[in-house]
């Protein structure tokens, strides 16, 4: 695939003209990460912002005690680390490629640059950055207010709207990256797991696979509507 064409799929850069994505893909460079590889760190200059191409890219904190915490797993087409290179900062977390990645690298003072005699360039991709935004700030509300129940349901009910609405879903994270995203321990979230299977809300499958049974009873999890019972 042309590199332009890589970019007229990346929803960061939706309903730009087809002169627009020419001209980002003048700018980008293609870069290739083995899986475990780091691509920033937290405080590194933002000199530039990704998309990545294939593979995946978890973006995660670490506490001073060495405990990880992952904010997001970067998907193909998904852009990362522009929210520095706006503000001109520093990177705010660390990114490391979960398996061999590839991305497109745009340099920030290339792209500023290309902004600045293509404002409307900036225009399209508040959108996408609003809806960034508002996967945050559920993440930190989920975190901070929810119990692990009631994230793992949204989580669940989350990934069976990325993979079409479907009730039968593939995790693509391991039980640590998952306890991990979620803000808890593995052992936890083993417990979650089974009594969600026992009260009769999901269905572990042979190897990743979930299916959702009862998708009212999770969506009232995920709102704080419903707890799960007593022994977690």
């Amino acid at each position: 695939m042309m590199m332009r064409d890589q970019i007229t799929v990346v929803p960061l850069f939706r309903g730009l003209r087809p002169e627009q994505c020419q001209a980002l893909a003048d700018i980008a460079i293609g870069k290739t990460y083995a899986k475990g590889q780091n691509i920033f760190a937290e405080g590194a200059e933002a000199a530039g912002f990704y998309v990545l191409v294939s593979g995946r890219v978890k973006v995660y904190k670490l506490s001073p005690e060495g405990k990880e915490q992952i904010l997001h797993v970067i998907e193909p087409h998904d852009a990362f680390g522009e929210a520095a290179v706006f503000a001109g900062h520093r990177f705010p977390a660390h990114a490391d490629a979960m398996e061999a990645s590839k991305t497109l690298f745009f340099p920030r003072h290339a792209f500023l640059a290309l902004v600045e005699r293509n404002p409307s360039l900036a225009l399209n991709m508040l959108a996408e950055l609003s809806r960034r935004l508002h996967r945050f700030a559920n993440l930190i509300e989920s975190l901070s207010l929810k119990e692990v129940p009631g994230r793992l349901a949204a989580h669940l009910l989350y990934l069976s709207d990325r993979q079409g609405d479907r009730d039968e879903l593939l995790l693509d994270l391991s039980k640590v990256q998952l306890a991990s995203l979620l803000g808890t321990i593995p052992e936890t979230l083993s417990r979650v797991l089974a009594k969600m299977v026992r009260e009769g809300l999901i269905e572990v499958q042979e190897g990743r696979h979930i299916r959702l049974l009862d998708r009212e009873s999770l969506e009232e999890l995920a709102t704080g509507e419903r707890r799960l019972g007593a022994g977690i």
